[in-house]
């Protein structure tokens, strides 16, 4: 694959396009160009903090670039010079999750939130004159009205008065600097705070199918540049919600808790919608430079693309048990249907394209042949069918989604099975006497346990290749497994007969995990370093008791016989489905990890992942473009600068590091620091699906994994971990 280029071209014809087109902006198209991306290289190492960097972003002119850390600490720091300007010691007791230069301030206000629940606004000019190390003043204003640690604030294009802060408490609140400089504590009585613009402490779902019941502990959120009364936030469930200021109530205290207000979209990848009780969420999502498309990372799982506009058709929308459609065979008489539209493109290099995507189809029929590189063979047929999909004709499309979705269940990672049986349905829908849509469809309905589907398809793929004694093997073999799948069904069923009530299935061993640290010496005594304060506590409650602490706790949504009837009365929600995955990072580690839209048009994506690295997707095609070796434990945090191809990037350590194109030659992996070799890029991959397959496996003590999300724990103690 290395042989073909990306789509965005050679650079040196786009350097001689500006003769010829005055009107395209040759800046935006160069600043995340390919050929630079992949030339990427370690510039320079940040050093100020004395604690993991677990925020930082630029300010509106790229000139400065604010972080904050474990430390308490929050750093300024000069682009050009590469330098610390102003160290502010914030005065938190915890660590520092977020931090935001404030717009059409002259860049001197900055905000900060943390995990002891407080917000706090600095005004730099009162800096003037002094040193890095001279930081000692008081903040303009000091917000303590959320009761749980604030993960993320949002900031509003042209706005120097607002801040938005999202927290774990489930609320989200809007803080007007000219309405007071501070609020009482979460503590005090009584708290009248009416800043509550988003109340979802009854907000979270279970499933799409699900009524909305339990506290959605927020953890991330973001507010469009290009129509800034769009809001997007992300939390403890697997679904996002975009919301329009507009349409929302007025502001709130929050003794009162509220029924979550409508949402303009939802946005969840199909397979993702229908998991229950997985613990599934999300740890960041993001808008689109041009506010049309939506990022989402999630723990224990990948990053994905949507699109913001599913009026204009270009956005799929399903609704509940959608999914299960996809699996369930069903004839399709015509034996012919397109699901793709014309393309306007010019016909004048259709040849050319096509010739270069049967190559390309070869090469994946190839790679599946001999049994080997299948992630080379995926993404040949990833370059087919997301770059050139409008312009190929059916058999093409067809035979691309057939060998996807073969090397997909070859290649076994984190829901590729799922991906195989999207191609599948597409496949089948193209050709509904394709042998192959419906061979692969059955293998992997099987690979998810779901026998008496796979069956059935199996059935129908017999009479399209009569004389094919493989398929006639697997169906024996499919009837075998549904019939012990089927015994074991009965025989748990009449064990659990048997129970006693308090032995019963609804007895669920929920583990509640409440711990706080403390990394400042207030109490006079000396503190022993890398050592855990704090207190442990554990709740081991039957199912339905966290859904019973949620409705109740400061105020009721509802009672548990109106739950019931709110589940029978409930319509589920239609939601926004994936366009793209970006695959091959790990995000278990941590809950603060970060993905981002690289340059002014966002044509490129990029993770922090928990093996150390940055990688870097082109956002059409998937197709990964470059990785960089950021940090020695966990990368969280992946900020392109404004208008330069320039990245900085953090996590465990306690630097910040600068990424610009200065390697002599363009590579995959990171030119001119450590790092792995070509040859070791795949292995790193497969490690971390391994790791997010098996994650669930991994043994790490409760204390510690905590102390590692928050980014309080030695990255050498992790290694040991």
């Amino acid at each position: 694959m290395d042989s073909y280029g990306f789509h965005d071209g050679n650079i040196c014809n786009l350097l001689e396009s500006r003769c010829f087109d005055a009107r395209h902006d040759i800046n935006h198209s160069l600043q995340m160009h390919s050929s630079l991306i992949r030339r990427l290289s370690l510039e320079k190492e940040l050093e100020g903090h004395q604690g993991c960097v677990n925020t930082i972003a630029w300010n509106s002119t790229g000139s400065l670039l604010i972080s904050g850390s474990d430390d308490s600490q929050m750093n300024i720091w000069s682009y050009n010079g590469r330098k610390l300007l102003h160290s502010i010691d914030t005065g938190h007791s915890a660590n520092i999750f977020c931090t935001k230069f404030v717009p059409e301030t002259s860049d001197e206000l900055v905000v900060s939130g943390a995990g002891d629940a407080g917000i706090r606004l600095f005004n730099l000019s009162r800096l003037s004159g002094r040193g890095p190390d001279n930081n000692a003043f008081a903040p303009s204003a000091v917000y303590q009205c959320h009761t749980r640690r604030v993960k993320k604030l949002a900031v509003e294009v042209g706005n120097p008065n607002v801040v938005w802060s999202a927290s774990e408490d489930g609320t989200l609140r809007q803080h007007d600097f000219r309405e007071g400089a501070s609020c009482p504590p979460a503590a005090s009585s009584p708290q009248e705070c009416r800043n509550v613009l988003l109340d979802l402490r009854c907000g979270a779902k279970k499933s799409l199918a699900d009524p909305p019941k339990q506290t959605l502990a927020l953890k991330s959120c973001d507010i469009s540049t290009s129509r800034p009364h769009l809001l997007l936030v992300g939390g403890s469930d697997s679904f996002a919600r975009l919301y329009d200021r507009r349409m929302l109530p007025p502001l709130t205290s929050c003794w009162k808790r509220m029924r979550p207000p409508p949402c303009v979209n939802y946005f969840c990848p199909m397979h993702l919608s229908e998991r229950g009780r997985s613990g599934l969420h999300l740890t960041h999502v993001t808008f689109s430079p041009s506010g049309d498309e939506v990022l989402l990372s999630y723990s224990g799982e990948h990053v994905y693309l949507m699109n913001v506009n599913h009026a204009g058709g270009d956005a799929m929308q399903y609704a509940s048990g959608d999914a299960s459609k996809l699996m369930t065979f069903n004839p399709i008489l015509n034996g012919l249907e397109l699901l793709y539209k014309s393309s306007l493109c010019s016909k004048s290099n259709v040849a050319a394209m096509l010739e270069k995507c049967r190559k390309l189809a070869k090469i994946a029929e190839k790679c599946l042949g001999e049994g080997s590189n299948y992630y080379d063979g995926i993404e040949a047929c990833n370059e087919v069918l997301d770059l050139h999909g409008c312009d190929i004709g059916p058999a093409i499309r067809h035979d691309c989604l057939c060998t996807r979705a073969a090397l997909l269940l070859k290649r076994k990672w984190k829901n590729d099975v799922q991906m195989a049986i999207r191609d599948c349905y597409s496949a089948y829908r193209i050709d509904g006497s394709s042998f192959r849509a419906l061979y692969y469809m059955s293998e992997a309905l099987s690979e998810l346990g779901k026998y008496k589907e796979a069956l059935e398809f199996a059935v129908a793929a017999q009479p399209v290749a009569p004389s094919n004694t493989e398929i006639a093997e697997w169906g024996e073999n499919l009837k075998k497994n549904l019939a012990a799948a089927e015994a074991e069904k009965t025989k748990k069923a009449n064990d659990g007969a048997l129970r006693s009530e308090r032995e019963d299935s609804d007895y669920d061993e929920e583990l509640g995990l409440d711990f706080e640290t403390s990394i400042s010496g207030d109490d006079g005594r000396d503190i022993e370093p890398n050592t855990l304060h704090g207190s442990l506590n554990l709740r081991i409650h039957r199912r339905g008791d966290s859904t019973r602490e949620s409705s109740c706790a400061n105020g009721s949504c509802r009672s548990p016989s109106s739950s019931q009837n709110d589940r029978r009365n409930y319509q589920p929600e239609t939601v926004i489905d994936m366009k793209q995955r970006f695959v091959g990072h790990c995000n278990v580690g941590t809950d603060i990890k970060q993905a981002s839209f690289l340059g002014q048009r966002g044509e490129y994506v990029a993770s922090g992942s928990d093996d150390g690295r940055c990688f870097i997707w082109e956002k059409q095609t998937g197709r990964l473009i470059k990785m960089l070796n950021g940090d020695e434990a966990v990368v969280n945090c992946v900020q392109c600068h404004p208008f330069d191809c320039v990245v900085a990037t953090s996590g465990i350590d306690n630097t910040i590091k600068i990424w610009t194109p200065t390697a002599s030659i363009p590579s995959i992996v990171a030119g001119g620091s450590t790092g792995p070799e070509t040859s070791n890029v795949l292995e790193a991959m497969e490690s971390n699906q391994r790791r997010l397959n098996h994650n669930h496996e991994v043994f790490f003590p409760f204390f510690r994994m905590h102390e590692f999300a928050e980014g309080t724990l030695h990255p050498l103690e992790c290694a040991q971990s």
